[in-house]
């Protein structure tokens, strides 16, 4: 962006790499242990670990793409679109507590809690996202 400080390029980043990182690790846990994740895709939807590994990949690739500054907008909003493809999974898991089966009963209140908490985070990643998604300056 044009009329960037230095100090917001500063910040930019380091949150680009932060970002990056959340979701190649994110994707490489959708391969590498995908019953958890298969768990919360809603019943409606075919081929949950299908599903599963196809997000998965989709994380990877979109996280190192937000790194090329050629990618960084593409994948930004690749990233923005995938929030939200996978968050009826998340509204799965708030509202029928699905996935929360292998949680201690005395950490379930704060696990049936945390889900409840997921949903608007997504919105926060979808911001986080869209920075980069509609930069201007692709050097950041």
């Amino acid at each position: 962006m044009a009329d960037m400080t230095p100090s917001d390029s500063s910040r930019r980043r380091p949150l680009l790499y932060a970002m990056s990182a959340v979701y190649v690790v994110a994707g490489v846990l959708h391969l590498v242990k995908p019953g958890p994740f298969e768990q919360i895709v809603p019943e409606e939807l075919p081929a949950p670990r299908a599903l599963v590994y196809l997000s998965g990949l989709a994380e990877v690739a979109l996280g190192v793409g937000v790194l090329v500054p050629r990618t960084r907008r593409r994948s930004a909003k690749g990233l923005i679109l995938l929030l939200i493809a996978v968050f009826p999974a998340n509204v799965n898991m708030a509202t029928r507590g699905v996935g929360l089966e292998a949680v201690p009963d005395r950490l379930r209140p704060a696990a049936t809690a945390a889900a409840w908490v997921r949903l608007p985070l997504q919105a926060v990643l979808i911001a986080w996202a869209w920075v980069y998604a509609r930069a201007d300056d692709d050097s950041s």
